[in-house]
């Protein structure tokens, strides 16, 4: 008895999903009508479609940014599933920090080489850390909000999108039973049933199932709407993002400063170059020179031009027979440069 009940709910399911091939293949030829939704749901599915594709995008260049190795995101992603804290990783500035302080070590902390690895690597590890900070206020404030939106709300408009294509399916059905039940007025019905009857019976699940659309179509669109709201907190987590990135370089950038300082200190000091790349001090002129502003930058093409930076103020002097160039002066340097990017300040 159950099996034979069973076998009848195949048969109708199976009938049921053929029917609904049939009837899209239908829309898709254009031999059948098929409902549209209105121009105002169409471009909130639109907008809601776009805001999943461009999350997902951005969810996974970030998770690959903040852990490169694929390996360690898949081994994340099992202890996520699995409800249990992350391995504690150590990060690749760590590691080379960790390096440097033993070879360090193993070459004498009183060479000035065994020195200056042990305080680089010391410095490379509280890159390290603070890196792995980072990537923990990123994945909190950032991350995982993206990922609750895709697995949360995408995933529910997502469903009700597919309940609602159901309905309009059923609906549609019911549109062509009514067509068909009035074209058979007045002729003879192999049911048993008088074609008013029949067209009756019709209409009302016409009735019906325009209603479940409607209702259905009212709750997509509540959810649609709801898109712009996660897009507002998304904005707020964004600025957040931002505000970590740029403690995360501060922090960076202030401990590098330490090291160079704690460098210079050193047997035979490390002192970084500080001067600038181009003089402030007024150029010496000399006969059959001027003095030139540079209007914008120019990159050099050949060994024979001169690159130079906008406002920087440098030597020329005219080149016989070229009515196009100028030879430029930088310290040691010399260069053609075309005369349009230059303006003469002087003449001697």
């Amino acid at each position: 008895m159950n099996m034979d009940f069973n076998m009848k709910k195949l048969v109708k399911d199976a009938g049921a999903a053929l029917s609904r091939v049939v009837q899209m293949t239908e829309e898709t030829l254009g031999t059948s009508e098929k409902t549209e939704l209105d121009a105002h749901f169409e471009h909130l599915a639109e907008r809601a479609n776009a805001t999943k594709t461009w999350t997902e995008k951005i969810l996974r260049n970030m998770e690959a940014m903040l852990t490169p190795n694929p390996g360690n995101r898949i081994e994340d992603f099992f202890f996520e599933k699995i409800d249990k804290k992350k391995p504690n990783r150590l990060s690749n500035l760590e590691y080379v920090g960790i390096d440097m302080i033993e070879a360090g070590n193993d070459f004498g902390p009183g060479t000035a080489y065994g020195s200056a690895l042990i305080k680089v690597g010391h410095c490379q590890q509280k890159l390290g850390q603070v890196e792995r900070d980072f990537i923990g206020t990123s994945a909190n404030c950032y991350i995982q909000p993206l990922r609750k939106f895709l697995e949360g709300e995408m995933k529910t408009i997502s469903k009700e999108m597919a309940i609602l294509e159901s309905k309009r399916l059923d609906l549609d059905s019911c549109k062509r039973r009514v067509r068909k039940a009035r074209s058979m007025l007045g002729q003879q019905n192999e049911s048993g049933l008088s074609p008013e009857a029949l067209l009756d019976q019709a209409e009302r699940e016409l009735r019906v199932a325009q209603s479940e659309f409607d209702r259905q179509a009212e709750i997509t669109k509540l959810l649609l709407e709801g898109v712009s709201s996660s897009q507002a907190g998304h904005l707020r987590c964004l600025h957040e993002f931002v505000e970590a990135q740029t403690r995360h370089y501060a922090q960076c950038h202030a401990t590098m400063q330490e090291l160079q300082r704690e460098l210079a200190g050193l047997p035979g000091g490390f002192h970084p170059s500080t001067a600038p790349t181009n003089s402030s001090a007024e150029p010496v002129v000399e006969n059959g020179q001027e003095r030139a502003r540079v209007i914008c930058d120019y990159t050099a093409r050949d060994e024979e031009e001169l690159s130079v930076n906008q406002d920087e103020v440098i030597i020329v002097r005219e080149i016989p027979g070229d009515e196009d160039y100028m030879l430029g002066f930088r310290g040691k340097q010399l260069g053609r440069i075309p005369k349009v990017y230059l303006e003469i300040l002087s003449y001697q």
